[in-house]
């Protein structure tokens, strides 16, 4: 990009940045998944297995935990993954596409759609069998995977379009999550539990005082997922409870970061200034006062930026980049054989697929449809009806986070690998029909104007 460019076209907004890692983030995690798959039914298949059950333990003096790899990624690196997702929620709620009602509307009925009809899909199909329980499964959508099929899609699809879909998979998220906390809990002891809010509470109390030491949230929230692992209620809650209390609000306001930062840079600018007369000897900082200068704009920048947005910016790319990569190749590693293909004529499966290919688009686009018709909701008119339903489907890649509830909901039983199949299935097709849709109607979209 040129020098001339002004300055505010080389500003990278964060939501632009997220859009862009969520993006590149769905790309590997596609390619990882055939990685996965690969080594799952190849003749090294045994070291997929052996690798993911290797036993790891940390501990800390006398007290430590013993767990597989693959539970540490699920239990562990996922808690991470859910402290993310809570950061992106609490910032869409207080100042993103969540924080004014009316922005909010579509996205959240289009996100109750998609999660109440999928449920019911699966329900209808399983209804008095053993597999009732994976009823949260198609109900979740990865934003990741379906920012990736957008992102092939280039500038056919309007920034709206993206924006509608980054906010109905946040509040899917937020869906997914209570899922989670009520409904696939094992066996709680009620003492550990009591523990982990307690340190919640304490918690919400140093937001309060706008406490801002970052490493003493971290401190505790590992303290409280720790307790959330012993209850039995699941560890990754901890993530969304910890992100609830980290502070979103700056140090400082951002007249006060202007002034500060423009008082530093004019004394620099008087001084570097070029001289009217080149004879005249130009008067250069000390080295010392530069640094110091420095020092202070660095400071004014730390301080004007929250820690909810100092974290989020940091731990984002770990998230997309390493976390989720490694989740799935920990998790999508599935043997296919004959018994497995052979079994997915079961309601297990069918409920998953076409409670992702059908379920999400219909219950997106009836729901968003009807509170239209009724005046509840208004919908954009920067996109079509063509691309919501197009944006429905790409809300039919569950993957990571079906993936998560389906190990929650079949942990132990041989459903488990053909939950995950359904999964993969439906998610591939899911985003081949939505990039075929939106392109089609991006198309005729553009034919019009």
């Amino acid at each position: 990009m040129s020098a001339k460019t002004p300055i505010i076209r080389r500003i990278i907004y964060p939501l632009q940045r997220f859009i862009q890692a969520e993006a590149f983030s769905g790309i590997l995690l596609m390619f990882v998944t055939l990685v996965a798959l690969a080594w799952a039914n190849s003749p090294w298949a045994a070291s997929y297995v052996d690798t993911w059950n290797t036993p790891l333990t940390l501990a800390f003096g006398d007290f430590g935990l013993t767990k597989a790899a693959i539970l540490w990624i699920n239990d562990g690196l996922m808690a991470i993954f859910f402290f993310v997702v809570g950061l992106e929620i609490k910032r869409e709620m207080l100042m993103g596409e969540l924080a004014s009602l009316k922005n909010a509307a579509f996205p959240v009925v289009a996100a109750l759609g998609g999660m109440v009809v999928p449920a019911l899909v699966y329900v209808f199909l399983n209804l008095n069998s053993e597999g009732i329980s994976g009823w949260g499964i198609p109900m979740a959508t990865d934003i990741a995977f379906a920012l990736g099929i957008l992102t092939l899609l280039g500038n056919r699809v309007p920034i709206s379009l993206k924006l509608f879909l980054v906010a109905f998979a946040i509040v899917d998220d937020i869906g997914a999550v209570l899922v989670i906390a009520l409904f696939y809990t094992a066996e709680v002891d009620f003492v550990f539990l009591f523990g982990a809010f307690l340190v919640f509470g304490f918690l919400l109390v140093l937001s309060a005082l706008r406490v801002r030491m970052v490493w003493l949230y971290i401190l505790l929230g590992m303290v409280m997922w720790v307790l959330f692992l012993k209850s039995g209620v699941h560890a990754t809650i901890a993530g969304i409870l910890l992100a609830i209390t980290i502070p979103a609000r700056s140090k400082i306001t951002e007249t006060e970061f202007v002034g500060s930062t423009n008082s530093i840079i004019e004394e620099m600018q008087s001084v570097y200034a070029p001289q009217p007369n080149p004879e005249e000897e130009v008067k250069e900082m000390e080295e010392e006062q530069y640094q110091a200068a420095v020092y202070t704009i660095e400071d004014n920048c730390e301080e004007a930026l929250s820690p909810l947005h100092r974290l989020e910016h940091t731990l984002h790319p770990w998230v997309a980049y390493a976390i989720m990569p490694i989740f799935a190749l920990a998790n999508a590693g599935i043997f296919i054989d004959a018994s497995l293909t052979a079994g997915f004529s079961n309601p297990i499966s069918w409920g998953i697929i076409l409670g992702l290919i059908l379920g999400k688009p219909v219950g997106i686009i009836v729901f968003t449809g009807l509170a239209s018709v009724t005046g509840l909701v208004t919908k954009p008119e920067t996109f079509n009806w063509s691309q919501v339903v197009g944006a429905g489907l790409l809300g039919g890649i569950g993957f990571t986070m079906s993936i998560f509830i389906a190990n929650l909901a079949f942990v132990g039983s041989p459903y488990l690998a053909q939950a995950k199949f359904a999964i993969l299935c439906a998610s591939f097709a899911a985003g081949i029909a939505a990039y075929l849709l939106l392109r089609i109607a991006s198309r005729k979209t553009i034919e019009r104007v």
